[in-house]
């Protein structure tokens, strides 16, 4: 797992974008639960910092596809597959498993 942010530089209900290891990451802070996703849409590659986070999900600001913060599963278009990364606290760090998906 690496550092990649401080929890302090995401704000509770909003997100960060983060380069590790030279992919775009998101990192969203629900109440406190931090998600890591990959930053762009698996449908047409639309930047996934500007969606709506709400009831779990995020939006894909572009056509509005909904995807689980936690699996990454898609409702409503089951063959597209948000990446979503392990996500570990440590006192003010955020760290993220970049080798290990949790939508495998």
């Amino acid at each position: 797992m690496d550092i990649v942010a401080k929890i302090s530089e995401v704000p509770n209900f909003g997100s960060k974008v983060v380069s590790a290891f030279g992919r775009e990451i998101l990192l969203v802070n629900v109440k406190g639960i931090i998600y890591a996703v990959e930053n762009e849409c698996p449908h047409q590659g639309s930047p996934m910092n500007a969606a709506v986070v709400k009831d779990g999900y995020i939006s894909c600001p572009r056509h509005g596809y909904r995807f689980s913060l936690i699996d990454g599963r898609c409702v409503e278009h089951p063959e597209c597959i948000l990446t979503t990364y392990t996500v570990q606290l440590k006192v003010d760090d955020i760290l993220v498993d970049i080798g290990k998906r949790q939508n495998l």
